[in-house]
């Protein structure tokens, strides 16, 4: 299986953008579904965005014309491009990979990095 690490987080001002990382290591990463979920402090992780091995995304509501994702597999990296940050944005974002299944829940990915914290300030 993969191993994930992210990088790119930072603060940044409201309506600033910002570009997450995801690289993995390991076998079969163009295989996995890879997908971004962030947790901000006293909430529950959440789903944000996911691509499949076939480059079909689909992501939550509250980030639909602001946020998207890309891959490229010959550098085994997912791309988190977030654009026109909120304050509501600022979180923990992680990474996560499975590589058979369906689904877009926490316990639908086994893989995960260890995170890089988003702080959008107003």
């Amino acid at each position: 299986q993969v191993q994930l690490v992210e990088s790119g987080g930072g603060l940044v001002q409201a309506g600033d953008s910002l570009r997450l990382s995801c690289v993995a290591s390991g076998r079969n990463f163009n295989q996995n579904t890879i997908a971004w979920f962030r947790q901000a402090p006293g909430k529950e992780r959440e789903f944000v965005i996911a691509i499949t091995p076939s480059d079909l995304t689909r992501y939550t509501d509250s980030i639909k014309g602001r946020f998207t994702i890309s891959r490229d597999n010959a550098k085994n990296t997912v791309y988190l491009q977030m654009n026109s940050l909120k304050p509501d944005d600022s979180a923990i974002y992680y990474c996560a990979a499975r590589p058979t299944g369906a689904g877009y829940r926490v316990t639908d990915f086994n893989v995960w990095g260890q995170g890089t914290q988003v702080t959008v300030s107003s």
